[in-house]
């Protein structure tokens, strides 16, 4: 129901009369039929009396959230408690719709939990995605009171601890087929291009273990034992497939890990596998080509400087480039048996020149005025240079071999795709990118503190239960185009509180307002935001002698309470 001016004409032609109108809509079949209610008078004579405020009153005295409101701010109540309400309302539809309860209790059957398994793995989630670089229980057990979601309150932190160091280790490889086959069945019945790629992450200790292994650090910490992570995303970023590898394991040998993830634990026969440069070898190869039973094709990329093939042949046979988009001209190029797709982008061909051109000269002028020692042992130089006996020179047979890699990049592939579709391919290979990215800045996988592999397990394996949500919640914004920045989002998402308070012996449950994106991501997981003012109930009687709890300001309502 709504009030409605009605406009009425006058005989003598003044200005219309306005009448002010009680009017109810009601659906009739596929139209829309409104009933006036009551009629409560011409608006310039009842408008200037104290009648409409009176009604007023007299009707919000049957409402007890207009009360509630208008209370609040006439009196300046003060809450008890306020929570996060906005990131498990969010992400617990996403949970629900990843079917992660039902894999998580078939997983936890037969084991003797005492404790919610399911409310435990969502509460480390959640913690991950809202507080990320908190790997610390003893920190995740005090945030959980800070949340307003059913079964946290009861989390203790000895539930975390046998959560992260018992459970989710031993039933990795299980969740991961699991969740698998749900996603198939969820978002993609087709699995026809799998990119991979590994990445690496220090642990605060001294001592090595079995998995934590010193080795090449991308974080540049070689004085800290790192394990390496490896990661299968399909064409739309969703993860398919992770490993937790020693910290010593050499690319090549991380990637021949994953295909045999892909195959034995996943049972994938038929796929094409994206991989960036680094992972070409003559056994990764072999691995993917041989098997019998599931043989991958592939396009890789190659290191154009240290693969001789690559530099002295495929670069050097000549040849027109075809056109793709302005940033992409691609060739085929046939070494015997091997098929290679030369990529180049223009726009990076001219910034690799004038790079170059930039450190020449400056490589002139210092020989020039400093001598030969002035640029030992830099190596942005030593390219460039030729050392004889007494003297230091340019080489400019070294200044054309580089030049002829401006802005090129060439892939190895065995697939039919043509160089255009094998090229756009790999150019996708941002995606897992992406996913390292989130896995290591947004969710912070470190730090790592544990103190043995099998909480350090668990400890990531919840970091890719939060990985998964976030790129659920991405993908849903993403069909929305929306482009609203993740941590903006998470930032207005967290300012969404559950204010909980006492007015008259009831308990009330009130929500604050919907900040800044808050809104994009309710409507893009599909949850309704909660009312504005929810009844819970009778209030409890507190027990004589207690202490009060300390106060809390209630933030700020929205305008309208009734419209929610």
């Amino acid at each position: 129901m709504f009030v409605r001016v009605k406009r009425s004409a006058r005989r003598d032609g003044g200005p219309p009369y306005e009448y002010l109108q009680i009017v109810e809509s009601r659906r009739d079949g596929s139209s829309i039929r409104q009933k006036v209610i009551a009629t409560l008078g011409r608006r310039d004579v009842v408008v200037p009396t104290d009648l409409l405020d009176a009604l007023v009153r007299s009707l919000a005295s049957f409402c007890q959230r207009v009360q509630v409101v208008d209370r609040i701010r006439r009196e300046g109540l003060q809450a008890h408690t306020a929570m996060a309400w906005g990131p498990p309302l969010v992400f617990g539809r996403l949970w629900q719709e990843q079917r992660l309860p039902e894999v998580l209790g078939r997983l936890a059957m037969g084991r003797r939990f005492a404790f919610d398994l399911e409310r435990v793995c969502f509460a480390l989630a959640v913690q991950r995605l809202c507080i990320p670089g908190t790997s610390s229980d003893l920190q995740g057990s005090s945030w959980l009171r800070t949340v307003a979601c059913p079964g946290f309150a009861d989390i203790q932190l000895h539930q975390l601890y046998r959560t992260v160091g018992g459970f989710l280790p031993a039933v990795r490889e299980a969740l991961e087929r699991e969740l698998f086959a749900r996603d198939r069945d969820l978002f993609d019945d087709e699995l026809d291009l799998v990119f991979v790629d590994t990445t690496s992450t220090f642990v605060w200790r001294d001592d090595e273990t079995p998995l934590r292994r010193r080795g090449y650090s991308r974080d540049r910490r070689p004085d800290h034992p790192q394990v390496v992570l490896g990661v299968a995303v399909d064409r739309h970023g969703w993860p398919i497939a992770w490993e937790i590898l020693p910290g010593s394991t050499a690319d090549q040998r991380a990637l021949v890990r994953m295909v045999e993830t892909l195959r034995t634990r996943l049972r994938i026969r038929r796929m094409i596998l994206v991989a960036d440069r680094g992972m070409v070898s003559k056994d990764t190869i072999r691995v993917l080509t041989t098997d019998t039973q599931a043989p991958f094709d592939y396009i890789l990329g190659c290191r154009m400087r240290r693969q001789r093939e690559v530099r002295d042949e495929v670069l050097a046979r000549p040849g027109r480039f075809h056109v793709v988009v302005d940033t992409l001209e691609v060739k085929e190029v046939w070494v015997e048996d091997r098929r290679y797709i030369v990529c180049r982008n223009p726009i990076e061909a001219e910034k690799d020149a004038a790079a170059r051109q930039a450190i020449l000269g400056t490589l002139e002028q210092t020989l020039a005025t400093q001598g030969p020692k002035a640029v030992i042992g830099n190596r942005g130089y030593a390219r460039f240079l030729t050392v004889r006996k007494g003297s230091m020179t340019i080489n400019q047979q070294a200044v054309e071999d580089d030049a002829r890699l401006d802005g090129k990049f060439v892939l190895r592939t065995s697939t039919d795709l043509t160089p255009e579709e094998g090229a756009r391919a790999y150019t996708s290979l941002w995606r897992v990118e992406r996913t390292f990215r989130e896995t290591k800045s947004t969710l912070k996988v470190r730090p790592l503190f544990h103190h043995t592999d099998q909480p350090t397990i668990g400890h990531i394996v919840a970091c890719f239960l939060a990985l998964r949500l976030e790129v659920h919640l991405q993908r849903k914004l993403d069909e929305r185009g929306s482009q609203v920045p993740w941590p903006n989002l998470m930032r207005d998402l967290g300012q969404v509180q559950a204010i909980d308070l006492e007015l008259d012996g009831e308990r009330y449950r009130l929500r604050t307002d919907l900040q800044g994106s808050a809104y994009e991501a309710f409507a893009a997981a599909g949850v309704r935001p909660p009312a504005t003012v929810t009844h819970l109930g009778k209030a409890k009687p507190a027990p004589s002698g207690d202490l009060p709890a300390a106060d809390a300001v209630v933030p700020k309502l929205d305008a309208c309470p009734v419209r929610c």
